[in-house]
């Protein structure tokens, strides 16, 4: 009896050892690589800093007796918003989107370079009052600050530039909206269109007639619209190819 119970300590202590033999060798291993740092890299840092302009850009015209009595026009850093319009004894403005060429966001935004628009507290009203005439609104928000300016005339040159630059903007896209809505249901006023369209080029009254190229080529091949206006609008465009 007391040989089977030496016997059993013997076996438990061999067990016990061979336990503790394993459990060392079984030891986590250390990961001894050097962790990736977290902190961004200088060309992520300069990347991150490359933040798209958000400035905001607009103008505002009113004269109630005017047949177009009210243009708004918004646009991004890159030209492209909207312009909404009101017709004389019409209660809904039409509002269509506008893309400002590369030609003509250049001349504006040295306008609005030359103006310093945020920085100025400059009053361009001149002295003169042009009220019968319209007025006008000029607007900058870059997020941080914003600014409105109003006048109805100006001796400020770039101020009454600026002005005149969405003048033509409107009366391009104003144009483009009647010619597409003649197209479409009252072709018999294409003509009188693109007599308009004539006069406005002639007058640099376009923001860029390069723009118009694409809607004079199916213009002058459109069945829909009289052959007066189709021989019109292939004059027009081979004057604005020269």
């Amino acid at each position: 009896m007391r040989t089977n119970f030496l016997r059993f300590l013997l076996a438990a202590g061999l067990t016990l050892s061979a336990s503790l033999v394993v459990a060392g060798q079984e030891t986590p291993k250390r990961n001894d690589r050097p962790q990736e740092s977290s902190s961004p890299t200088p060309a992520q840092r300069r990347e991150e800093k490359k933040q798209p302009d958000a400035t905001k850009y607009s103008y505002e015209f009113a004269q109630k007796e005017f047949i177009v009595n009210h243009v708004v026009i918004t646009h991004d850093a890159l030209g492209r918003g909207n312009i909404s319009f009101e017709r004389k004894n019409e209660t809904t403005p039409i509002v269509e989107p506008v893309e400002l060429s590369a030609a003509a966001l250049g001349r504006i935004f040295g306008l609005w370079t030359a103006l310093r628009f945020l920085d100025s507290e400059e009053n361009y009203q001149a002295s003169k009052d042009f009220a019968h005439l319209g007025t006008y609104k000029l607007g900058m928000d870059d997020g941080k600050r914003r600014r409105t300016a109003e006048f109805n005339w100006s001796d400020n040159k770039a101020a009454w530039a600026l002005a005149d630059e969405y003048r033509r903007v409107s009366d391009q896209a104003i144009l483009i909206f009647n010619i597409k809505l003649a197209r479409e249901m009252q072709p018999l006023n294409a003509p009188q269109l693109l007599i308009e369209m004539d006069s406005l080029l002639k007058r640099d009254g376009l923001s860029d007639p390069q723009q118009l190229i694409p809607l004079l080529n199916e213009l002058k091949t459109d069945e829909h619209i009289p052959l007066i206006a189709r021989n019109h609008a292939d004059r027009i465009l081979k004057k604005i190819e020269k």
